[in-house]
């Protein structure tokens, strides 16, 4: 082999999985058809969860100053994300490029190897690895890996050369937008009137982000993006403004097109982010997806490559990430139904704006765009936290002060013991080469009345005392058969 596995696309996807890859010891090079980085700001917004996720990296202190805010919107129906428990409530507004500049900066620390330039042409499979066809700077090669994961997007290659079902709707309208700069806007949140829908978005340094939509638009089958002319002439019909003095940074053209691979894993072939979900931007969620089907699917391939992973580990990658995906595309249309349609929809949107002043309505729509809702079947039952993720919790040990947060930085799995209970620990000492284990003291609050939790590596709790059964079996489950090789934390 040259490399345990190759990634084809250094978007945040796939640079996120690389860097979960590597800290689970597995050597990964990413190809990427650019021969430079994104440039352009692309996806805004940072949600609760991925930004959880990244805290349990310790990756979003590299993002700060940002700013966090609460407004979100379902349908372009306005919702309060600063009711949102735990520690990161609202969103966070970060440009798409400046989170892959971080990425890319951690996964070169860990020692990845992106390669720019270089297009991933054709791919064969057989039972011992994966052979891809590489068109670089300095011609064509091969490079053999144990396992392949196309994370280029949503006209991925990867997709189309194995042969991925990819069933759906095609786009039926066309939004554009385009970021300038050289003319003064201000904020303007979603705004509807009889000829359409608009927004502007302040992106800093005077750069602002245009949004506007004419209703009735119908798709195009582009070959290259809009002009700006474009979009400034569908801007002044629906609002108005005159715009055509501002200088474009980026111009494009999206649409609603919907559609979902069958399967998330074709031999040593798998998929992740768009490649394997296309959707309406609605919510700004797809970068989001993307970065949490990484860090479900690094911890289970690192293991797999490394010989401790228990039978049908890898395939409850698309067992969880499957549905949730598919959860996506359906708020997704849904948004659509109420966003872009004209004045038919208004008694719709009239009467959701009566039910999202509900909090419980409001708290429901916002779980579930931030991907805090997530209750995956971890095959034990008997406690609330069982399949769901830990919460931020502050943490007293005999060495000082840590968090769940901290505890799950270099990706390994942690039986947080809350009991003093040594029988647990002796049991989990089988694992703790794979399993870091942590005696501690939590105030009263999303950990009252739990003895012990078992965290995988994705921060997802596993199995919870009291109430899960026993501990050894979720430990095989998700940890393989126990070994020798031990290692334990300090514990009080």
């Amino acid at each position: 082999m040259d490399t345990r596995v190759v990634v084809v696309g250094a978007g945040p996807t796939g640079l996120m999985l690389a860097g979960e890859l590597a800290l689970g010891g597995v050597d990964v090079v990413v190809l990427d058809r650019l021969t430079t980085p994104n440039d352009n700001a692309r996806a805004l917004g940072m949600h609760a969860r991925t930004m959880e996720v990244l805290d349990q990296r310790g990756l979003l202190e590299r993002l700060r100053p940002a700013v966090v805010g609460s407004w979100g919107h379902f349908g372009a129906l306005s919702l309060d994300f600063g009711r949102l428990d735990g520690a990161h409530p609202g969103q966070m507004f970060m440009p798409q490029n400046r989170t892959e500049r971080m990425l890319a900066e951690w996964v070169r620390e860990l020692g990845v190897e992106i390669r720019r330039g270089h297009e991933l042409r054709d791919l064969a499979q057989d039972d011992e690895g994966v052979t891809a066809q590489v068109d670089g700077p300095d011609g064509g090669y091969e490079l053999r890996a144990a396992y392949l994961v196309g994370c280029d997007g949503g006209r991925s290659t990867v997709r189309k050369v194995v042969g991925f079902d990819f069933p759906g709707t095609d786009a039926t309208t066309e939004f554009l937008l385009a970021d300038v700069t050289g003319i003064d806007l201000g904020l303007q949140t979603f705004t509807r009137n009889e000829r359409g829908l608009y927004a502007v978005i302040p992106l800093g340094d005077g750069v602002y982000r245009i949004l506007p939509y004419e209703f009735g638009t119908p798709p195009r089958r582009r070959t290259a993006p809009p002009t700006f002319a474009e979009v400034a002439a569908v801007h002044y019909r629906v609002t108005g403004q005159d715009i055509g003095a501002a200088r474009p940074l980026w111009v494009s053209a999206f649409g609603d097109a919907t559609r979902q691979v069958t399967e998330y894993r074709r031999g040593r072939v798998l998929l992740a982010g768009d490649a394997a979900h296309v959707h309406f931007p609605a919510g700004g969620q797809g970068l989001n997806l993307g970065v949490q089907d990484a860090v479900n699917l690094g911890w289970k391939l690192a293991a797999e490559l490394s010989g401790w992973a228990s039978p049908g580990l890898l395939d409850t990658y698309h067992a969880e990430r499957n549905p949730v995906g598919a959860r996506v595309l359906l708020n997704t249309r849904a948004q659509g139904v109420v966003m872009y349609h004209g004045t038919q929809v208004e008694p719709l949107r009239a009467m959701l704006r009566e039910l999202f002043d509900i909090p419980e309505v409001n708290d429901h729509l916002i779980r579930m765009i931030s991907a805090v809702e997530i209750r995956y079947d971890v095959g034990v039952d008997g406690h609330p936290l069982v399949g769901r993720r830990i919460p931020h919790v502050e943490l007293s040990t005999s060495d000082g002060k840590t968090s769940t947060t901290a505890l799950l930085n270099p990706a390994r799995g942690v039986l947080l013991d809350l009991a003093d209970d040594a029988e647990l620990r002796a049991t989990a000492a089988n694992w703790a080469g794979r399993v870091d284990i942590v005696t501690a003291i939590a105030p009263n609050g999303d950990l009252d009345r739990t003895a012990a939790v078992l965290l995988r590596p994705d921060g997802y709790v596993a199995w919870a005392a009291p109430g899960a059964g026993g501990l050894a079996p979720a430990l095989r489950r998700w940890f393989g058969m126990s070994g020798s090789s031990r290692r334990e934390r300090p514990s009080g």
